[in-house]
């Protein structure tokens, strides 16, 4: 009997937000592991115990990135991580986009402003201004040219923290396309969904935004798969991933582009497609018996 850990967050009295988490925990279960779901950030646990630790829901690592990112080496070292710390550290932080440009993935055209650099924020279009380490639309807005103090505005507070902000034009096909998210687990394409825009013109960086709005099944074009096919192979090193999901919109010319790569924490919208959950299960037991 496997143990297995589901790495979550903790919600304290508050709802837990990831429906996924009790259909896994039921359905490995039911397969013969002993499943648990676990905050990362559990003081007394003892990830060692484990066959297998899968980051699931840790949602709340965005504030506290580096702490996030340390306790995913030291439970890479005690036990099996999937995905492995090194994937970890380097997907936490946004500036992965250009890892992938420069591989000749199409990615969404991306600068970054760290604290200190000039706000240099000049543009003929809507853009986009959110952080490096984000999840959720946290600290993310959509500027028109006009609105350039307001987008000053949210930079100082990034910047106050400490946080890069990356600016991106904001792709207008995703008011009538939205987004394709093609979700991969144990190394094929799982299911896909299609989600509307997220950021309302005028909406503040810091109001609470709804993350996957009508969200619905999707079946990805041939395009869309050989893109995300790509950015996945462009992931450094020769590491497995258990999981993925790649995020893609339509470009300005008309073809995919990766607008996110999502390998730490993904949403899998299970209850979306529950029919994806037996191999997930299989993908899982397989992980935990290598």
């Amino acid at each position: 009997m496997p143990r297995i850990a589901l790495a979550t967050y903790d919600s304290g009295s508050g709802t837990h937000l990831d429906s996924d988490l009790p259909v896994l925990v039921e359905a490995l279960r039911e397969a013969g592991a002993d499943a648990v779901g676990v905050a990362w950030d559990d003081a007394g646990t003892d990830w060692g115990g484990f066959d297998l630790v899968v980051i699931r829901s840790t949602w709340d690592y965005t504030r506290r990135a580096a702490e996030f990112t340390a306790w995913a080496e030291r439970c890479g070292k005690a036990t099996r991580l999937a995905n492995p710390a090194p994937v970890v550290r380097w997907n936490t932080d946004k500036r992965y986009l250009a890892d992938l440009a420069a591989a000749g993935v199409p990615v969404v055209p991306t600068r970054y402003i760290a604290p200190g650099e000039p706000a240099d924020l000049s543009a003929d279009r809507e853009y986009v201004v959110k952080p490096v380490f984000g999840a959720g639309a946290r600290f993310t807005a959509r500027y028109a040219p006009g609105e350039r103090d307001a987008a000053l505005r949210q930079l100082e507070r990034m910047h106050a923290e400490g946080i890069t902000a990356l600016v991106q034009p904001y792709v207008r096909s995703v008011d009538t396309d939205g987004e394709r998210a093609l979700q991969f687990f144990g190394g094929r394409l799982l299911h896909a969904s299609r989600k509307g825009a997220v950021l309302a013109p005028g909406t503040a960086y810091d109001a609470d935004k709804v993350a996957h709005p009508d969200l619905e099944p999707w079946t990805p074009t041939g395009a869309e798969r050989a893109v995300a096919e790509r950015a996945l192979g462009a992931v450094p090193g020769d590491h497995e991933l258990l999981y993925a999901r790649v995020d893609l919109v339509t470009g300005d010319d008309g073809r995919p582009w990766v607008m996110e790569l999502e390998l730490v924490e993904p949403h899998l919208f299970l209850f979306l497609h529950p029919g994806s959950v037996p191999h997930v299960v299989e993908a899982v037991l397989g992980a935990a018996g290598r």
